[in-house]
């Protein structure tokens, strides 16, 4: 693979204008030689000073000849001394970047494999846990076909055992949903998310209200994750913190501003500059940062919070058959 081109460093207005005050200063030098051929003023000012011979004042060009030469000296080395400076300076900046651009790919390689750790567990538990509670429900309504002396004891613990594998299951169900959204590898993005506000409207009780553009296009895996992530953190926060009475999301895409989320929500509100951010907040932030994208938070005491995702899209994102990428996924 071909090394990356490194960057050419900035130009900044020094580095242009010291050749303009060079070709000043020997213009001012050759202007005042010429100056002095023509009014001899070396002869006038040596005449004028021999007066003063007793404090030497004759001696005083030279002298200035001399600590003329020492402040160009100086001012060499003192320029040498600040591009060294400066080159480190971007050394580090760009070694900096390098390491930031690392830790972002570490980051996205973390959250790939907590969500691949998530879908093998959510695939173990739907394999076990779920194939035991079916056991269960199969042999309850076996104890209700077969029951013959103290019928209604045991229908009474049949119905028991049915209550509590159906609780089970439904407790697995969530579980599931949680670890891995079903919906997001069957039908896509806006239905996981259609899904999410419902459930999470019936839960807590908020109004909760999902508006969304068209999506013609499939969207990458690791985008859907994040997106869907971000939209989960949230709404867990608006359910703990904010005391609102309604949440809209706004799913939006666009060929150049990319894919944005957003949601707001009208509750208390806090002031950003006091407030500090949660493992949950962080985490979404990290996951935006992975895609390169922004995460930002907007909000006033008793205004509500917006919280903002924006995330570039690839160039080209192939469409994909839903029926096909389900077949897929269950494969």
């Amino acid at each position: 693979m071909a090394a990356e081109p490194r960057p050419e460093p900035t130009r900044t207005p020094g580095n242009s204008r010291w050749h303009s005050d060079l070709w000043l200063v020997l213009g001012a030098a050759l202007a005042c030689y010429v100056i002095s051929v023509a009014f001899e003023l070396n002869e006038s000012l040596i005449g004028s000073l021999s007066h003063y011979e007793r404090w030497q004042l004759d001696e005083l060009p030279l002298t200035g000849m001399v600590f003329a030469f020492g402040l160009a000296w100086y001012a060499l080395r003192r320029r040498r001394e600040t591009e060294s400076a400066l080159r480190l300076r971007e050394r580090a900046e760009a070694h900096a970047s390098e390491l930031l651009t690392h830790n972002r790919e570490l980051a996205q390689q973390l959250i790939a494999v907590q969500e691949s750790e998530r879908l093998s567990l959510a695939r173990e538990l739907h394999d076990e846990l779920g194939q035991r509670c079916s056991a269960i429900l199969i042999e309850t309504a076996c104890l209700r076909r077969c029951a013959a002396d103290d019928r209604a004891a045991l229908l009474g613990a049949a119905a028991r055992t049915d209550m509590a594998a159906q609780s089970l299951y439904q407790l697995v169900g969530g579980m599931l949903r949680r670890l891995r959204p079903a919906n997001l590898d069957a039908l896509g993005l806006v239905a996981a998310l259609q899904e999410l506000c419902e459930s999470w409207e019936e839960r807590s009780g908020v109004a909760c209200v999902f508006h969304f553009d068209p999506m013609d296009e499939a969207l990458p895996e690791r985008i859907n994750i994040a997106v869907y992530r971000v939209a989960q953190e949230a709404l867990t926060n608006v359910a703990r913190h904010a005391h609102a009475n309604q949440v809209r999301l706004f799913l939006t895409r666009d060929a150049s501003l990319g894919l944005g989320l957003t949601i707001a929500d009208d509750g208390r509100g806090m002031d950003p500059a006091r407030a500090t951010r949660g493992l949950g907040l962080l985490g979404a932030a990290e996951r935006a940062a992975a895609l390169g994208g922004e995460l930002h938070v907007d909000s006033a005491p008793g205004m509500g919070l917006r919280l903002s995702l924006r995330v570039p899209l690839p160039a080209a994102v192939p469409a994909v058959d839903d029926a096909a990428r389900a077949k897929e996924r269950a494969a």
